[in-house]
């Protein structure tokens, strides 16, 4: 959420934002709602004066012994009347509150220009494309022929966008896991936290999911609760209505979830094996930080999410997302996007971003300076470290032989009981 006096100080500095963002929305319907309410302040404290009089009126006249039933009569007008514009004005300022609610925030000078994801702009990138001498597979049909991965069984059980893991699958996604949790603890310095995975509607608005993305979500019928659709929402809201000291900032939290999202508005876009499925599990990378250092801790949080990649020895770029494909509530956001051989091409497995006090200000988190002072907004930010689905394809993809097996990296070896390559069978029928 913007700040209400930016809002009002430099409309044309938010509604440029808005422009570069693509975005619909016009500060100028913004300002005149808010114009009303401030019409509607100076009324009610003209009334108020009004009543004051009246008031003092009637105690001078019941003093007096004097009859002072018109008094009282205009003095139960004015009141009344004033009742009348409060509702108004509360009714204005709650408009006001679902308007703020929509805005997205202003990108960082540092974003790129542009309108799709063909204007992200590549920064770097680590390793080179496994080379092969056959041509390589794509993880739809290896994991089936391995016996790993069963996408019409996942389908019969749930429906289209689901998968059942069989196996070395199994075992693979929970090695990656185990794997991706024991680097960001024992080497980055992150705490590591099981959330629930089921959230309010308080925690869905305070990271930026409601109300725009509610089409998005899965939500529990009956209940105001919704299924998580990262561990970003949880995790963030940990310290929602909260004051942290300012000697503990940076906070640095971790934690594997499944993630539920109803991918609404796909239709169909790479939606092929497990690119993009409505369950799937994640290592998330939390971080609250002091305004002052919130974008070097994202050049932190990017090479933590890195760390992964390289340690597995998956080929990998790094774009920053441009204006048009930046999320809702990111102020800058950069993409780590594999190689995927099978499918020649990249894909994210990553975003890093910084939201700077948006998410802050929306869950109501401050810091509370060392030395005597105002409470301020942290910045928040997240990562993915990374999507495990993803990084299982990967592997499937990029590590695939001639003989059609997979020689996994040496690094999971110990989470994988010393298996060194999968030869699976095909799955039964």
């Amino acid at each position: 959420m913007l700040d209400l006096k930016l809002i009002q100080q430099n409309p044309e500095l938010v509604q440029q934002a808005l422009d570069k963002r693509k975005t619909e929305l016009n500060i100028a319907d913004f300002l005149t709602l808010d114009e009303k309410r401030r019409e509607m302040v100076r009324e009610v404290e003209e009334l108020r004066m009004v009543r004051n009089q009246a008031s003092g009126k009637v105690a001078e006249l019941k003093k007096q012994g004097l009859d002072a039933g018109e008094q009282i009569a205009e003095l139960g007008l004015v009141s009344q009347k004033i009742k009348d514009i409060d509702a108004k004005k509360r009714k204005i300022e709650e408009e006001l509150h679902d308007f703020r609610l929509l805005i997205p925030n202003i990108p960082h000078p540092d974003v790129p220009a542009g309108e799709t994801d063909e204007d992200n702009l590549e920064i770097k990138t680590w390793g080179e494309k496994p080379k092969f001498s056959f041509e390589p597979k794509a993880h739809w049909e290896l994991g089936p022929e391995l016996g790993g991965l069963d996408f019409d069984r996942g389908s019969k059980i749930t429906g289209s966008r689901f998968t059942l893991y069989w196996g070395w699958a199994a075992r693979l996604e929970r090695a990656l896991y185990n794997f991706m949790l024991d680097i960001q603890t024992r080497d980055n310095n992150y705490l590591e936290v099981l959330p629930p995975f089921i959230v309010n509607q308080k925690s869905m608005q305070g990271t930026g999911q409601l109300p725009k993305f509610e089409e998005d979500l899965f939500r529990l019928q009956g209940w105001n609760y919704y299924l998580i659709p990262t561990a970003e929402v949880p995790v963030t809201n940990i310290h929602r209505d909260e004051v942290i000291p300012e000697e503990s900032l940076p906070l640095a939290y971790t934690a594997f979830t499944p993630c539920f999202r109803s991918e609404a508005g796909s239709y169909g876009k790479d939606t092929k094996g497990l690119i993009r499925q409505h369950q799937f599990n994640k290592v998330e990378l939390v971080r609250f930080t002091h305004p002052e250092t919130s974008y070097q801790e994202l050049e932190t949080l990017l090479s933590h999410a890195e760390s992964i990649l390289q340690l597995l020895g998956l080929h990998y770029r790094v774009v920053t997302l441009c204006t048009g494909d930046l999320g809702f509530s990111a102020a800058k956001t950069y993409d780590i996007e594999v190689w995927l051989p099978g499918q020649n091409t990249y894909r994210e497995i990553s975003s890093c971003s910084n939201f700077e006090d948006f998410q802050a200000r929306r869950a109501n988190i401050r810091y509370q300076p060392t030395e005597a002072g105002k409470k301020e907004f942290v910045h928040t930010l997240n990562g993915s470290g990374l999507a495990i689905g993803r990084t299982l394809l990967a592997i499937i993809e990029n590590c695939q032989q001639a003989d059609g097996s997979i020689l996994l990296p040496e690094i999971l070896s110990p989470y994988m009981n010393g298996q060194e390559r999968i030869t699976g069978k095909p799955i039964r029928e």
